[in-house]
C-alpha cells in the first residue's frame, strides 16, 4: 500500500511540475529577444559542453510577433506563421523527462537547442588550431533543417498575426522527420498516409482558399527526389513517397535540400552545416582560421564505395586516395560512424587543399557544404553536384558566366568531367598538382567569401552585426517570388 501511495505521489509531482512549466512558459511576458527553455540536458554535459542558458527548448512558449503593422520596412515582406494541430508536431513526445533523451541519436536529443543538436565542445587538430572553437559549433543533423528554420520563423522581423497583412504563409510542417518515421520496406500508402492527411487539413485552411496556397511556402530538409517517389502502388520500392507531387504541394512554394536542376520550379538551399554563428564577428574569426590553416593534403575524399560497384566514380576515387598517400587525405566512411564526426571531417578538410565531391545517393552531397565551411576547394564531376545549379540563389552573382571559367576553374570550384575520368582521359591527382599556390589562394578566398551564405545563424538568440545567411537569403527570394505571384504574374519557367 506504501509503495503504491509513493508511485501516486510521484506521478501526481510529476504532472504538477509539467503543468506548471506550461503555465510558466504561457504567463511570462516576451520581448522580441527573450526564449523560455523547457528542456535541458545535464547528461550531455560529461562529453558536451553545455549551451547557453535558457536556450536548449525545442519549442518553447508560442511566436512572439515582431511587426505590429507600422514598420515600413516590413513592406511587401510580413509572413503570417500557421499554428499546426498538436497531431502534426512531429516532436510532441520531446517533452521534459522522456526517456527519449536518454538515447543521443534520438529525434528529440538530434533536434535539440532549437534543430542545431548537442553542443560541439572545442577540438584542437594536430595540423590546425583549434579545429572546433569553443563557439558557435554544434552537432547538426542535416535532417535538423527544418526545425532550425522553423526557429529563424519564430524570430523574422516581419512576422505578423493579422494573416490578412500578410505576403506569405510560412507552414512549419517537417516532412522529413515524418519520412523518418517509416522504414523503407513499408509500403508506400504508409508512407504517403501522414503527410497527405496534413494536406488535406492545410487545403482546407481559411487562408489557403485566396490564392489556391500559391502565397504559401514552407521547407522540407530531404533531397527533391526523395519526396517524388514514382507511382507504382503499394508494392513501389524506396525510401520516400510522393509528397511534392501532390496537388497542394505543387501550388505552393516547397524548399528542398537538394533540387532537380532540369525544373527550374525546383529549389534548394544549402545543407546545414556545424557551424551556427551568433555574430559578424565570429564569422570573421572563423574565416581567418581557414585563410591561414596548414594544409598539407593536396586532395581529400570523405566517403565510401557503394555495394556492387554501383558508384563506380567513387571506387575509382577511393583507389586513386590510397594510391597517393603523400597527397591524399582520405576518411573511410564504411566503418561505422566515422563520417559523423565533425571533429574528424573538419579537420580533414581544413587540411586539404581540395576536397572531392563525387555524387552520392543523389547529385549533392552535404560535405560540398562543410568544404565551403574549411575553406577546402570543392571537386565536382557532374553538372547536377555545382552550386551554380544547386544553389542559384546562394551561388554569387560575380561567380557567374562563361568568362569566369577557366580550363574547369569557378573561381571558387574546379569541374572535372566524370566521363572523362572513367574512361582515363584524365587523372584527379594531375588536374589538381597544374594549379599554382596563388590560383588556389585566390579560390580559396573566393570560397572564404561565400561561407555566410552558406550557413545558418543560430536560431535562438539575437544576431549580432550585419551579416545575411543562407535564411536571409532564401526568405527575399521567398518574398519576392510570392510578391510576384499575388501581382498575377505566372511565373512558368522564371523562378
Amino acid at each position: 500500500m506504501e509503495a503504491h501511495s509513493c508511485c501516486l505521489n510521484k506521478y501526481l509531482l510529476y504532472g504538477l511540475l509539467v503543468a506548471g512549466s506550461w503555465l510558466l512558459s504561457c504567463l511570462l511576458p516576451l520581448h522580441q529577444f527573450s526564449h523560455v527553455s523547457l528542456f535541458r540536458y545535464p547528461y550531455l554535459s560529461s562529453h558536451r559542453r553545455a549551451g547557453p542558458a535558457g536556450a536548449v527548448s525545442l519549442f518553447p512558449s508560442p511566436p512572439a510577433i515582431h511587426d505590429d503593422g507600422t514598420r515600413t520596412s516590413c513592406e511587401g515582406r510580413r509572413v503570417y506563421m500557421l499554428d499546426l494541430p498538436s497531431q502534426f508536431n512531429l516532436l510532441r513526445d520531446c517533452v521534459d523527462g522522456s526517456p527519449a533523451f536518454e538515447d543521443e541519436g534520438s529525434a528529440c536529443v538530434l533536434m535539440s537547442n532549437a534543430g542545431l543538436g548537442p553542443v560541439l565542445a572545442p577540438v584542437s587538430g594536430n595540423d590546425t588550431d583549434h579545429v572546433i572553437p569553443g563557439k558557435g559549433w554544434f552537432n547538426t543533423n542535416h535532417h535538423a533543417l527544418e526545425v532550425i528554420f522553423h526557429h529563424r520563423m519564430r524570430r523574422y522581423e516581419c512576422l505578423t498575426a493579422d494573416p490578412a497583412a500578410a505576403t506569405a504563409v510560412y507552414v512549419p510542417y517537417y516532412a522529413a522527420l515524418e519520412l523518418n518515421h517509416h522504414t523503407c520496406d513499408a509500403n508506400a500508402s504508409a508512407r504517403n498516409a501522414p503527410s497527405g492527411e496534413f494536406l488535406r487539413w492545410l487545403s482546407s485552411r481559411p487562408r489557403w482558399a485566396a490564392l489556391g496556397g500559391r502565397d504559401h511556402f514552407m521547407l522540407a530538409s530531404r533531397t527533391t527526389w526523395m519526396l517524388r517517389l514514382a507511382p507504382g502502388g503499394d508494392g513501389a520500392t524506396g525510401c520516400g513517397n510522393s509528397f511534392l507531387d501532390r496537388p497542394e504541394c505543387l501550388n505552393m512554394t516547397v524548399l528542398t535540400i537538394e533540387s532537380n536542376i532540369w525544373d527550374r520550379r525546383d529549389m534548394a538551399v544549402p545543407y546545414p552545416t556545424y557551424f551556427h554563428p551568433s555574430s559578424a564577428a565570429e564569422v570573421a574569426a572563423w574565416q581567418a582560421r581557414a585563410r591561414e590553416t596548414r594544409r598539407p593534403w593536396l586532395f581529400a575524399f570523405a566517403g565510401a564505395r557503394r555495394p556492387n560497384g554501383t558508384r563506380v566514380l567513387r571506387d575509382r576515387l577511393v583507389d586513386k586516395c590510397v594510391a597517393s598517400p603523400g597527397r591524399c587525405g582520405m576518411l573511410d566512411c564504411s566503418h561505422g560512424l566515422v563520417c559523423h564526426s565533425a571533429e574528424r571531417l573538419m579537420s580533414l578538410f581544413a587540411s586539404s587543399r581540395f576536397c572531392l565531391q563525387p555524387r552520392g545517393d543523389s547529385f549533392m552531397r552535404r560535405s560540398s557544404i562543410d568544404a565551403v565551411v574549411a575553406g577546402c576547394i570543392p571537386v565536382f564531376f557532374h553538372e547536377g553536384s555545382t552550386f551554380e545549379k544547386q544553389y542559384r540563389w546562394h551561388e554569387p552573382d560575380n561567380n557567374g558566366g562563361e568568362g569566369d571559367v577557366v580550363h574547369g576553374l569557378r573561381r571558387y570550384s574546379v569541374f572535372i568531367d566524370e566521363d572523362q575520368l572513367l574512361e582515363g582521359k584524365v587523372d584527379v591527382e594531375e588536374v589538381l598538382g597544374r594549379y599554382s599556390d596563388e590560383e588556389v589562394a585566390a579560390m580559396r578566398e573566393e570560397l572564404i567569401k561565400m561561407i555566410p551564405r552558406f550557413v545558418y545563424k543560430d536560431p535562438r538568440v539575437r544576431f549580432e552585426g550585419d551579416m545575411k545567411d543562407g535564411f536571409d537569403i532564401a526568405m527575399d527570394e521567398v518574398m519576392a517570388r510570392t510578391t510576384r505571384i499575388r501581382n498575377g504574374e505566372d511565373l512558368g519557367w522564371d523562378v
